[in-house]
């Protein structure tokens, strides 16, 4: 493998020094610019060599200034020829680009600053890729036999597959292609116009189809809130890519990650990035119209079905679906032209990869949405309604039992020594004692009660159709809760707490908060007959 990658590259080199050579001993040229691709690949380094080691044989100098390193796409061609206009250096005749794409798009960019080409500046690429050679003017390139050498390398692993030994290299030539970009004269160079012109329309037809496809599926993913409607949107555009066979599937933590108590983390930290997790979890499993019984599979299988023998041979896509680096999972396309030939086959799949983000981030924001609102009517302590819970959840009750006059129960519960056990025991007993008082206010109320921490020592239940005994019963059972943990807790203090309650009509002339003021009177002086009573029984402390 080592020695056919370096015959491969001394090829490329050969291939740029002929082009280089032609452009100063055919054309005279002297300000050569050069536009590279990126600085560790191999096929890079070797083509930029080549450029550099002839001009040093016609020793003209190596400016570096005159050398942009792009990454081998059309764009940079664009980047580069700017660069070169800002530049101070005297503006190049000819400009020497690694590939056909950078090329291309130098063109485009420097008709549209006026400069002309060849007259103005010379442009070459490398490739001879088909936009290229029949691109007006056509660019002088290097051709090389790209279909023949992938031929020839899967002949030779057949070869060995069957135990032919093969020999391991074979070098194949490169040829210059001298076109109009460069000024040389084109005699028919063109591949056949009527084959050109039928290939230019398919391709404007191909996009004239799939643009609005993908504008649709756009459109309707963005309507998407769940995962179930997203996959019925992907469902209804599979057919309109013409593949024999599509395999959805995403990673089987993609949403639960979304579990755990920490939502924001997990949103921007929490995500596969290294591969796809042992199992992939299949959301879509369409084949030749159909859509089949969906069956989970490992991430290691890639997909169980290229297992299944078969009386011809297939081409299968493995298609990632991720978002930045977050991988979500992969889709399977077989024996389709879409992936290959379509242009906008990566809009697509990005279109599908950004839905499920989408729907990712509408699930995180809504557990996160619930959390909060959690937080904002949930006691952190005692884990019941706060005061914010109560009045959210008791007042709806109480309007709905002003309209229907009906009575309302409202009961205020203080827990008794909290302070002497915060100064004898320390605050996380006194934290502790007042979560008994809510287990205990909890054990004792129904479904049909409305309890909460209203504040500090203080706690609140709210009823309707609540009768006096109703009522009574309640207290009895809440002190029966506190009674249980004082004879079973093994603390050296007991807890208490002083009840009082109101029952009146629902009026719409009296707040909610007004019945609460009632209910807490009534509390103190129940707390006051409590206290005389210890006082008069000798009980000065809750200590056992």
């Amino acid at each position: 493998y080592r020695r056919q990658r370096q015959m491969c590259i001394r090829d490329s080199f050969k291939a740029m020094e002929n082009m280089v050579e032609h452009i100063i001993t055919h054309h005279g040229a002297r300000r050569i610019n050069y536009i590279s691709g990126p600085y560790d690949n191999p096929e890079s380094i070797m083509r930029l060599a080549a450029y550099k080691s002839v001009l040093e044989k016609h020793n003209i100098p190596i400016e570096e200034k005159r050398i942009f390193h792009g990454f081998f796409r059309g764009q940079d061609g664009r980047i580069a020829v700017n660069h070169f206009l800002d530049s101070d250096m005297e503006f190049p005749e000819v400009i020497i680009c690694a590939n056909d794409a950078m090329a291309l798009s130098a063109v485009i960019e420097l008709e549209k600053t006026g400069k002309k080409v060849p007259e103005d500046v010379m442009v070459t690429g490398f490739d001879n890729i088909y936009m290229a050679r029949n691109y007006f003017p056509a660019i002088t390139s290097v051709k090389r036999p790209l279909r023949l050498s992938g031929y020839t390398a899967a002949k030779k692993v057949y070869e060995a597959i069957n135990g032919m030994n093969p020999e391991r290299t074979e070098l194949l030539d490169a040829e210059c292609v001298f076109l109009d970009s460069c000024g040389c004269e084109n005699s028919n160079t063109y591949d056949n116009i009527i084959k050109f012109k039928k290939s230019c329309y398919r391709c404007i037809e191909a996009y004239n189809i799939g643009v609005p496809m993908i504008n649709r599926m756009c459109c309707e993913f963005e309507e998407c809130l769940t995962i179930e409607e997203n996959v019925d949107v992907l469902k209804r555009f599979i057919s309109e890519i013409g593949c024999e066979k599509f395999v959805f599937c995403l990673c089987d933590d993609w949403i639960d990650e979304y579990d755990s108590n920490d939502a924001e983390i997990n949103l921007l930290d929490s995500f596969s990035h290294s591969g796809y997790t042992e199992n992939m979890k299949v959301l879509i499993n369409y084949e030749n119209g159909r859509f089949k019984e969906k069956h989970d599979f490992k991430s290691s299988e890639m997909l169980p079905d290229i297992y299944n023998s078969t009386d011809k041979s297939n081409v299968y896509y493995f298609v990632p679906v991720h978002f930045r680096e977050r991988c979500l999972g992969y889709c399977v396309i077989k024996n389709s032209k879409f992936p290959m030939e379509s242009g906008l086959f990566q809009t697509w799949i990005m279109n599908v990869s950004n839905s499920i983000e989408n729907i990712r981030k509408i699930v995180c924001l809504d557990k996160m949405v619930s959390k909060l609102d959690r937080l904002s009517v949930i006691d952190p302590l005692c884990h019941i309604y706060n005061r914010n819970g109560f009045s959210k959840n008791a007042m709806p009750i109480y309007q709905k039992c002003i309209h229907e006059y009906k009575d309302i129960m409202v009961m205020f519960i203080d827990m008794d020594g909290l302070k002497y056990i915060n100064d004898k025991f320390g605050h996380s007993e006194g934290d502790y004692a007042l979560q008994q008082i809510s287990e205990s206010i909890k054990s004792a109320c129904d479904r049909n009660q409305i309890f909460a921490r209203y504040g500090g020592d203080e706690f609140i239940i709210f009823a309707d159709n609540h009768t006096d005994s109703d009522a009574k019963e309640l207290i009895d059972c809440i002190y029966m809760h506190i009674k249980k943990f004082n004879r079973i807790s093994d603390k050296p203090y007991a807890i208490d707490a002083s009840i009082g309650y109101i029952i009146t009509k629902a009026d719409i002339d009296m707040s909610l908060y007004k019945v609460i003021s009632m209910a807490d009177q009534a509390m103190y002086e129940n707390k006051k007959r409590r206290k005389e009573e210890r006082l008069a029984a000798g009980l000065e402390s809750f200590i056992r």
